[in-house]
């Protein structure tokens, strides 16, 4: 059985290692001894340390030491580092683009280049501004906070605003807007649009691609959603892998531009294997192109992975050996939900870290699934949070949505402290 080394520690990684697990003897270096993680490495007769996963030396020397013959990175600021860059070096199998491949999400400005040649007709109006006068004569073509303000780089879902709902006003789009300027040398001003915003994600080999059950995520931190934009706090998909909004050509032209995309970037090299996902709108005037992102979402991954019927070690090796088709990638008909809960100072204010109970055999007893994310074991059911990020994700799957919403809810009554803090409204579809 292939030795295959995970790097990543969210809940989005806590899900890979269960697939990975079930194919293969799975290895990780944890900046923290993730539950959900761990616990799959040592099912699997694996190993783990804690570490950096950052550390080029650590990983090299990890990689050697066990004889460690495959790679999943599928982390944006870990694939922009070049991590994949190193397992490919190292003679590994790999699954995730390299640095360069991966610029599709580390470079807002790159992705609507490329997304200007290929599909000019999904575009929304945007600028590319680097100087404080350019950024001033965007200003001009707006009355009000009817734009959207992106800084260049990775802001882990966080960073995106939108005018009337994350600032109020034209003055403080503009505050925004300059702060990320002088922190990143660019940023993008873009065109607010209405419409119903949903993602297009696909697995692809470098050549082909297969497209995974279209998700409904849930950006904003509280209910009816309102308040600041988070990572995700849950995520749904329906059972014939569309949203009720949407039609299958709607599907198709994504997954076309995904395709022509995977296409350019790889057009010198094979630069892109693994996760392609594209943010979209649909609006009056047709799929409007919102962002790319070069790996699994979180928690979309939670939602997608648990609906693949083909094991995820076989979809490897067919990506490996360039032959990924719908064929040997099949999913399941049925619905999928998931929530996330987080401390109650999550995107709000800078969170303390926070010890807290969760049974998670009562969970896994209900029939959910429990995947921690920014969370480290202390003893029995009590666990601590590291870092600011969200704590766990309760996922269910069911025939109807109904049917997996009142298991996630009810799986979650009584068995997780009450200090914590969770969506209650996944499942209502909202219009924006």
């Amino acid at each position: 059985m292939k030795k295959c080394l995970l790097l990543g520690n969210g809940g989005r990684e806590a899900v890979l290692a269960e697939q990975i697990a079930k194919g293969f003897t799975l290895y990780a270096i944890l900046p923290y001894a993730n539950p959900s993680v761990v616990e799959k490495v040592e099912n699997s007769k694996g190993k783990y340390i804690i570490g950096d996963p950052f550390d080029k030396e650590l990983v090299k020397k990890f990689v050697k030491e066990e004889a460690i013959e495959a790679c999943v990175v599928s982390q944006d600021n870990l694939l922009q580092e070049g991590l994949i860059d190193l397992a490919r070096e190292l003679g590994l199998k790999t699954f995730g683009p390299t640095s360069q491949g991966a610029k599709v999400e580390w470079s807002k400005t790159y992705a609507l280049e490329i997304v200007e040649k290929l599909a000019p007709h999904m575009m929304i109006k945007n600028q590319s501004v680097t100087t404080l006068a350019q950024l001033d004569e965007a200003m001009k073509n707006y009355e009000d906070d009817s734009f959207v303000v992106k800084p260049e780089g990775l802001t882990g879902g966080k960073g995106v605003k939108v005018g009337g709902i994350h600032f109020k006003g034209k003055q403080e789009g503009y505050e925004y807007a300059k702060s990320c300027l002088e922190s990143d040398g660019s940023v993008i001003v873009q065109d607010k649009v209405e419409g119903r915003e949903f993602t297009v994600m696909a697995l692809t080999d470098g050549k082909n691609i297969v497209v995974t059950p279209t998700t409904f995520d849930y950006p904003y931190r509280f209910d009816e959603d309102k308040g600041p934009g988070t990572g995700g706090m849950g995520c749904l998909s329906f059972e014939n892998g569309l949203l009720p909004f949407l039609e299958q050509k709607d599907v198709d032209e994504c997954a076309k531009l995904i395709q022509d995309t995977i296409q350019y970037v790889n057009k010198d090299s094979l630069a892109f294997t693994g996760v392609i996902y594209g943010g979209f709108f649909k609006c009056k005037q047709g799929i409007k192109f919102i962002e790319f992102n070069a790996r699994f979402g979180d928690p979309e991954a939670i939602n997608v992975l648990n609906s693949l019927e083909t094991p995820f070690s076989e979809v490897m090796e067919n990506i490996w050996e360039q032959k990924l088709s719908p064929e040997n990638c099949k999913f399941k008909n049925d619905y999928t939900f998931t929530v996330y809960v987080v401390s109650p100072d999550y995107a709000i204010k800078k969170a303390e870290p926070c010890d807290f109970t969760v049974n998670t055999k009562a969970i896994l007893d209900k029939g959910a699934k429990i995947y921690f994310a920014s969370t480290k074991p202390l003893e029995g059911n009590r666990y601590q949070s590291v870092g600011t990020s969200r704590l766990f994700a309760v996922h269910t799957s069911g025939n109807t949505l109904e049917e997996a919403k009142k298991k996630a809810y009810a799986a979650m009554e009584n068995n997780i402290d009450t200090n914590l803090d969770y969506r209650k409204d996944i499942g209502e579809i909202y219009e924006h």
